[in-house]
């Protein structure tokens, strides 16, 4: 279906914006309604992100977890995909202009996600690599392979500095990068590169809190941190970052680390578009919504995922409910169905999340899960996390490719991705570390 043909249909029109878990999975709701449906993002694939840091830990392709969306929409004869960057929402005209063409739209679902949040901490967004989007998971996979290509060749002291690997975050993507990381270190790299004295090698781990993967209960954080302990992991707990440099982070006690390797998973916002586009939202970049997932005052409008505050379970607490998948899948569906009620004319429904639990994986037969106060830890819950992760991805080429992968690297104790790719990213080896940092952070 082409835009042509979209303008001259007479069906009401949805258009979701971003094709997230939940844009992809109030697409799919739907499907079988009587509505005309324009997906629009500025990717043409779906990112299965909490397997992304897998990628920026030489563990998996990125193709692996990336999914054509096209693909997807195969078998949605009303459904239309577009590729093209949203630069704007007018609610009072009910039009989305893209870098293609302004659309009109009936119901309006964002869905645009989240970005990383720096906190206003200086230089942080400057100098440190953030983990929300395949390209970004590439080039911290580059960026610290080059790290060991180059410490072959300088001083002690530049190269315990190159060696220095500062995570910034303990919360789930913290905890199980820093366990990859560590698990790429000590192993493949160990053996690749001969020559380097692993104990010039550190891989740190702050967190600003008292405990690592605070949203889990204490005996399952602590696990965590002793595994990671015994990865040789340094797990530094209530320390704050004050600055963050080319060569070096500053807590807010003066303590400063020096390395050319900062990755930022310390927090998320909202994605910009609803602010630019004039829309509320609060401090965190999140937009309020209905118990209906609509905006308020705005009754075709729905924000999902990421993007909307939803008040938690406890909502005394003045909590919202976590930036997580199934809150984004869940929401999606829900909106659509929202939309289908809404053309009967019948009453909305408020949403409800269902909690299927929280887990974390850390290394080699080590995670964490957290299900409905029931907890697991060791193999069993590394089990239960690798069977959820593979159930969730999408295609089945990806699921195959990804279980062989971790069969692998399992059985071999190998990682295969260590490509610095593209070729290009050589050049980085005849600057500075402080040059190699600045240019794999842009």
């Amino acid at each position: 279906m082409t835009l042509e043909t979209i303008h001259a249909d007479n069906r009401p029109h949805v258009v979701i914006i971003g094709a997230g878990f939940g844009g992809i999975w109030a697409a799919k709701e739907l499907a079988d309604q009587p509505v005309r449906v324009t997906l629009l993002d500025k990717n043409n694939y779906h990112t299965f992100q909490p397997l992304l840091y897998q990628v920026a830990a030489a563990e998996i392709e990125p193709e692996q977890i990336g999914y054509p969306v096209r693909g997807i929409l195969r078998r949605m004869p009303n459904v239309t995909f577009t590729l093209a960057a949203v630069t704007a929402v007018d609610l009072t005209a009910q039009t989305v202009t893209t870098t293609q063409a302004t659309l009109a739209y009936d119901y309006l679902i964002l869905a645009t996600g989240s970005v990383t949040q720096f906190f206003g901490t200086p230089g942080a967004a400057a100098h440190s690599f953030s983990l929300k989007t395949m390209e970004e998971g590439v080039r911290l996979r580059n960026h610290i392979l080059t790290c060991f290509e180059r410490a072959v060749h300088v001083p002690p002291a530049e190269r315990r500095q190159l060696l220095t690997f500062v995570v910034v975050g303990g919360g789930p993507t913290g905890v199980e990068y820093a366990g990859a990381l560590s698990e790429l270190v000590y192993g493949p790299l160990r053996k690749d590169f001969p020559e380097l004295d692993m104990a010039d090698v550190s891989i740190v781990l702050l967190e600003a809190a008292g405990r690592v993967l605070g949203g889990m209960s204490e005996s399952l954080s602590a696990y965590a941190a002793r595994s990671l302990h015994k990865m040789k992991v340094v797990v530094q707990l209530e320390k704050r970052v004050t600055a963050v440099t080319g060569t070096a982070v500053t807590l807010h006690d003066g303590a400063q680390i020096p390395t050319n390797t900062v990755v930022w998973v310390a927090g998320v916002g909202g994605e910009g578009l609803a602010r630019e586009s004039g829309i509320e939202v609060l401090g965190n970049g999140r937009v309020s919504v209905l118990p209906t997932l609509q905006l308020p005052q705005h009754e075709r409008v729905f924000a999902i995922g990421d993007l909307a505050a939803f008040p938690a379970a406890d909502a005394a607490s003045g909590h919202f409910l976590p930036m997580v998948a199934q809150v984004a899948i869940q929401q999606g569906i829900h909106a659509a169905q929202n939309i289908g009620r809404h053309q009967l004319g019948v009453p909305l429904a408020p949403f409800h999340y269902w909690d299927k639990g929280s887990m974390a994986t850390i290394g080699r037969n080590k995670a964490v899960v957290d299900w409905h106060g029931r907890t697991f830890t060791g193999f069993l819950a590394w089990l239960i996390w690798g069977v959820i992760h593979i159930m969730y991805l999408i295609g089945f080429r990806n699921r195959i490719m990804v279980m062989l992968s971790w069969a692998w690297r399992y059985f071999t104790f190998e990682q295969t991705v260590r490509l610095i790719m593209p070729s290009s990213q050589a050049a980085w080896l005849a600057m500075a570390p402080e040059e190699v940092n600045e240019t794999s952070a842009d």
